[in-house]
Formats: C-alpha cells, structure tokens, sequence
C-alpha cells in the first residue's frame, strides 16, 4: 500500500466531501460523474482540457446512464464543482465560470479542468488518481457498477486499489468505508433459499453456490441498510439490471421492467422482458420481504422510465 501523505489526505477529504444539491434524497451524482469523467481524461493526458461545448453529449449520456431518472443537464457540475476546490473553469474572457447556464457555457468556449493544485498532488503522487477514484466510486455508486463506470469515463478501473483509503482521517473514512455488515450476503441469499429472486436460477459449484449476489435495494452508498428488508438474492446479470433501472420492484412485490428497455434477441426476451410483473420468489416464510420504503427508493432514483405490462392478458408466475 502506497504512503498517503498529508496533502493526499486533505484531497481525499475534499473529494468525499462534494457539495450535492439535496432535495427529498434525490440522488444528484452530476459531480462525481464529472470528478471521475475529469480524472480519466487526466490519466490519458495531464495537461488537457475539456471544451464543455466538445464533451456535453457525452456527459449528457454518463448521466441518463448512471444518474436518477429525471432530466439533468452537465451544464450544473460544469459551473458548480469549482466552489469544492477541485476544479477550475476558463472561458476566451479568461479565468472563472460564466454561470451554470448551457447557452452561455458553449458561447463562450468555457473549458474546465482539475484545479492547479490538483493537478500538481497528482503528478507529485501519481496513485492519488485511484484512491481519488475508489472514494467516489465506494460513495456514490454500487459495487456492481464500477468497472462500466470506469471504463465509460476512461479510467484503468486497476489504479483504484483496494482499501487505499483505510488510513484516512476523520470524514473521509467514515464517508467512504462505512463498514459492511459481512453477513449480509449470507443472511440473504439463506432468505430467498439460494436461487435468484426473479429468475429462479439456483447454480452450484460444488457445495457454493455460483452467480448468486446479495444485492442491495437502497443502494449501500446512499444509506441502504445490510438487512434483509433491504436486500433480495440475484443472478449477476438480474443484479446488473436492477443496478441500471432496468429492473425495479412494485407492488404486491412483482417485477418491474423499463418501457426505455428494448431487446429483441429471444434471450433477451426471455430473460428480462417476461419478467414484467411477474412475482417476486421468495424470501422463505417468516422473514421480511423488500420493505416499501427501499422499494420506493429504488422507484424514484434509480428505476427509468415507466414500467412495461405483460404481455397477453395473464401475469407470469414463477
């Protein structure tokens, strides 16, 4: 493990201390999506710059892909993230933001970047990039998510090593490694007897099982309990899919599917869109299902779109 000095510290306090805009738990990761889209564009080249005008369609797509529901725009984080000190913007006027407006962001060239001080901690101490990108990672997304982020941003997912941030002080620390309950995969995937919640799969390797996950309803980043309430047993790929609101859960506990979803291949017919409302499978009796305040969590900030009905006039079963 590298040594973290003081001003590797400093910076990993300020990265897992981002201001967010808050309103009813609204997940708002359009800086953190920017921080980590900045940071790889920083290992590819350290002294380049991004034109808000050259990249907005491509930060417009890591939104609608990893942030909640509703429509957002870069043009917030674009203005906003350089009160947290981490970056700078400039425009053909010269240093500072014009405003968090999209119209005037492209009219007047602006270009931002990781702030000067930045820039210089991590040439002085190039594995800060990786433990700046495992913090927002641990805090602001699922597990499941982090080698697509990764790559979708440019980063080597290989530089954020783990346990880098261990020995931080204070808020940091306490941000970003919320300890785990370690039973919690266990606890469910004994509830839900070992098969996938909306599929049925039930695979074993010898005596263990294989491709079963405990995935977490309310996100763990975003204050989602290691509780059975709050977990249910997946296959990987059903894991994936609820991670990326295609999947969701409704009432009376059936699965939800995303109308923005489109598969046309059978098995992806038969493996994600025959699952619309199709009930939940298990937990077994006497322990809790999903509780409905994770489920309605899920419902506003992760799941997209509307869901899609059956088709045919029957509900699926399993």
């Amino acid at each position: 493990m590298p040594r973290t000095t003081l001003a590797a510290m400093d910076w990993l306090d300020r990265v897992a201390k981002l201001r967010q805009w808050t309103n009813n738990e609204v997940r708002a990761p359009h800086k953190p999506l920017l921080l980590l889209y900045a940071l790889g564009n920083f290992q590819q080249d350290a002294d380049g710059e991004l034109r808000y005008s050259a990249v907005e369609e491509e930060l417009k797509r890591l939104l609608v892909e990893y942030g909640p529901p509703n429509p957002t725009t870069p043009a917030y984080p674009f203005h906003h993230l350089v009160s947290d000190g981490v970056w700078e913007v400039r425009t053909d006027r010269g240093q500072g933001s014009p405003g968090s407006g999209v119209r005037v962001l492209r009219s007047s060239g602006a270009t931002g970047r990781l702030a000067p001080e930045l820039r210089t901690a991590l040439a002085t101490e190039p594995s800060l990039l990786g433990r700046l990108a495992r913090v927002l990672l641990d805090i602001h997304f699922p597990p499941s998510l982090h080698t697509d982020l990764c790559e979708a941003v440019g980063l080597d997912l290989e530089l954020a090593e783990t346990g880098l941030v261990a020995g931080l002080p204070g808020g940091a620390e306490t941000a970003a490694r919320r300890q785990r309950d370690r039973r919690m995969r266990e606890l469910v995937l004994t509830a839900y007897e070992f098969q996938c919640a909306f599929c049925g799969y039930d695979g074993m390797l010898g005596a263990s099982s294989v491709g079963l996950e405990a995935a977490h309803v309310r996100w763990w980043s975003h204050d989602g309990p290691d509780e059975v309430d709050n977990g249910l047993c997946l296959c990987s790929l059903h894991h994936k899919l609820l991670d990326k609101g295609v999947l969701g859960l409704g009432e009376g506990h059936r699965i939800l599917v995303s109308q923005r979803f489109i598969g046309r291949s059978e098995a992806s017919k038969q493996h994600v869109l025959a699952l619309a409302r199709r009930p939940v499978l298990g937990p077994q009796s006497g322990l809790p299902p999903v509780a409905g305040r994770h489920r309605e969590w899920h419902a506003r900030q992760v799941f997209h779109g509307a869901p899609r009905t059956p088709a045919g006039a029957s509900v699926l079963t399993g």
